[in-house]
């Protein structure tokens, strides 16, 4: 009878956890503030923290956005739902927010994207890159759930967003 029990409390821990690969546990217990679920078609406007809000006029923003599962790097999501391929009239645009400080010639934001269907990978990484770290950026991926690793300055996070198929939002 307990090797039932282990086994339903492994299963259940299993689909808690396993949404795109990402462990949803240590996402929330890393982040200062509250973050989108994984894989969130449209992604929830909320209270931008402290260190995210250079360049608002407005002292407490709320915008999309995400934050990494280590909380060390943000995303500021203009295009909310990201779509894939982007609208004619918007674009996917990401504003990459470093918790870290600035650092010049610190070098690129680089992006590894890997595409989950069901807690497991598909097909090959893709890479994509910000010039200069953190930033305004334009970040198109085809359609699905991509869990994110980022690299900047000496440092790593990861996180996922989803991409809608354009029409379907």
């Amino acid at each position: 009878m307990r090797f039932f029990a282990a086994l339903l409390a492994a299963v259940a821990t299993t689909l808690a956890l396993g949404a795109c690969g990402e462990r949803h546990a240590e996402k929330h217990a890393a982040s200062p503030t509250p973050v989108a679920s994984a894989c969130t078609a449209k992604i929830p406007v909320q209270l931008l923290p402290t260190w995210a809000r250079t360049g608002f006029s407005d002292p407490k923003p709320h915008m999309p956005f995400v934050l990494g599962a280590r909380g060390q790097i943000g995303a500021i999501v203009w295009g909310n739902p990201l779509l894939a391929p982007p609208a004619k009239d918007r674009s996917n645009k990401i504003l990459w927010v470093s918790h870290a400080p600035f650092k010049p010639g610190g070098g690129d934001l680089t992006i590894s994207a890997q595409r989950f269907e069901g807690g497991r990978a598909v097909g090959s990484p893709l890479a994509r890159s910000v010039i200069g770290g953190p930033g305004p950026s334009l970040i198109d991926l085809p359609a699905g759930c991509w869990h994110l690793t980022l690299s900047w300055w000496g440092h790593t996070d990861t996180m996922d967003l989803e991409y809608s198929p354009a029409g379907k939002t």
